[in-house]
């Protein structure tokens, strides 16, 4: 089969009306063929949240003990949160601003010398667009409308690119380096109301992969010009939040692998790896949660902006580079970053993904056993 672009089928499973009821120019002919198309492309292994569900009950069972969760850990907790998801998520989109020059410019509103107007209006755009989205989160009605992502986005783009925040966008666009080809911007209206009519009455999924689903399906008609990804991840974690969830996280040291998951999904293949990525964040977020509750330590989050090389990773764990190499090739490690030189840089914690390899190894687990038991 050819690979396709997914974007302009992965609505018309549930509402292949919601497609053609415009009568635009092609539009039935556009639904029926890409009905055809979606269940072959889309199939994925059946995920289970079933420790997260029992890490969410025992977090609603501390919530609710008592007069409720302290009112300064609540605080602590959403600052940190504010903080972390506004770094990360500018991150994945090539802002440079560290972890503390995004707090410096958040909390305190001071700014970063050398550092673009544009970086600090998207450390302070998105820090109000989460606010929004905690808002939404809390009010009555459940629903997420079209208009909510739209507003989403306007605050993302506000006084970055006015014309265009909280716009559909007409014009056509690609992804740099990738073969994903996106919609054309006539097709854009129709996807994005067959998606606000699925946001109203979406799957029987966990709330874990519907927070997921409806990520994927934003970023993947990607309605507007700048802004799809951090609006796409405001958009999952406001539906984590409906449920109960805390936000994900999608770290800067996982952003390459993020990527790739989703691009593999567009391309026809299965969505398994950025689901993985998605609910291992939603699992990070619960520990965070539960351990600030109940006063344990957290561990020490590593210093994002200090990457391994890859000689000092096999130098800290005992090993050779074309060892590191190899289990890089096979799936055991993942890169953090690429730099403009094509080195390959390693976050600190695949010290400890190392240690695991190195014990699999020593229980005599083949390579094709130690890539199982790591993503198990």
């Amino acid at each position: 089969m050819k690979k396709r672009n997914l974007a302009t089928l992965i609505f018309v499973k549930s509402h292949p009306k919601a497609i053609s009821k415009r009568n635009t120019p092609g539009s039935k002919k556009l639904a029926k063929h890409h009905v055809t198309l979606y269940t072959s492309l889309l199939t994925k292994k059946q995920m289970d949240y079933t420790r997260l569900t029992e890490k969410k009950a025992e977090l609603d069972r501390l919530r609710n003990k008592g007069n409720g969760l302290p009112p300064e850990l609540v605080k602590n907790l959403d600052d940190w949160f504010r903080v972390e998801l506004t770094y990360t998520s500018n991150a994945i989109e090539g802002n440079t601003l560290t972890r503390r020059e995004t707090a410096l410019v958040v909390e305190k509103g001071l700014t970063v010398g050398s550092k673009s107007l544009r970086e600090h209006l998207e450390a302070t755009n998105h820090a109000k667009a989460l606010d929004w989205v905690k808002s939404l989160a809390s009010r009555k009605n459940k629903t997420i409308s079209e208009t909510d992502i739209l507003d989403i986005h306007n605050l993302i783009l506000k006084g970055i690119d006015d014309a265009n925040a909280g716009h559909y966008r007409s014009v056509p666009v690609r992804l740099l380096g990738s073969m994903v080809v996106l919609p054309n911007p006539v097709k854009v209206p129709d996807l994005m109301e067959a998606f606000g009519e699925w946001l109203k009455k979406p799957e029987k999924l966990h709330p874990i992969e519907l927070a997921a689903e409806a990520h994927y399906r934003l970023v993947t008609i990607h309605p507007f010009v700048d802004g799809n990804g951090r609006t796409a991840r405001l958009l999952m974690n406001l539906l984590l939040m409906l449920h109960g969830y805390p936000p994900a996280i999608i770290r800067k040291r996982d952003s390459l692998a993020y990527i790739a998951s989703l691009e593999k999904a567009q391309l026809g293949g299965t969505k398994d790896d950025y689901l993985k990525i998605i609910t291992k964040s939603v699992n990070r977020s619960l520990d965070i949660y539960l351990k600030a509750i109940k006063g344990e330590d957290e561990e020490q989050l590593p210093d994002e902006d200090k990457l391994l090389k890859i000689g000092e990773l096999a130098k800290q764990s005992k090993e050779t580079v074309a060892t590191i190499r190899y289990w890089t090739k096979e799936g055991l490690l993942h890169v953090a970053e690429t730099t403009a030189s094509n080195y390959s840089l390693y976050s600190p914690d695949m010290l400890g993904q190392i240690e695991k390899i190195q014990h699999l190894k020593e229980k005599r687990h083949t390579i094709k056993e130690i890539r199982e038991l790591l993503d198990s």
